[in-house]
């Protein structure tokens, strides 16, 4: 079947997916949310921890539904869908939780969410998701004050034997 030609069906299910996911969480619903993955499904949390597989994701998250994110909801956006073939895209989307005593999203607590999607027999699943902080940052221009102090931090480092050595030119 060719899927390259008409993007229209699939922007939709990858959507609902992706609405699935939070409704999931938010209705606390572990056995639910975790037949949203593929089987061998990778899910980095926002604090780096990797949880790989389907039972290990329902698990997880129904010990968190029943613990320390009973009656919490999960809220966000879509922000892109990118096909790399027809049966796999990538998505980008910002979520948070919102927990049960709150009435609007700390701004803190703000994710961005990489997801790796793919047709299966069972419709779209998530095979991958990596969930971080947005904690946008400067970079220092080159001569800012931090780069300076980098650049000298090196240069001692180098000078004292510390570190590792340069790469040969």
């Amino acid at each position: 079947m060719n899927h390259t030609l008409d993007r229209t069906d699939d922007d939709t299910l990858i959507r609902d997916l992706f609405q699935r996911f939070m409704r999931a969480w938010t209705d606390n619903d572990a056995a639910t949310f975790g037949a949203l993955f593929t089987e061998d499904s990778d899910y980095v949390s926002y604090d780096g921890t990797r949880a790989i597989g389907r039972a290990e994701h329902h698990h997880n998250h129904d010990l968190l539904f029943r613990g320390v994110l009973a009656g919490s909801a999960l809220v966000g956006d879509l922000e892109s869908i990118r096909y790399l073939t027809p049966d796999v895209a990538v998505l980008h989307g910002t979520a948070s939780v919102l927990m049960p005593w709150r009435s609007r999203l700390p701004k803190r607590r703000l994710s961005r969410q990489t997801v790796v999607v793919m047709r299966t027999s069972d419709g779209w699943r998530i095979a991958a998701i990596h969930n971080g902080r947005v904690r946008p940052v400067t970079v220092p221009t080159p001569n800012s004050f931090p780069s300076r102090m980098s650049q000298l931090m090196a240069r001692i480092a180098r000078r004292l034997g510390f570190g590792r050595r340069p790469a040969a030119v």
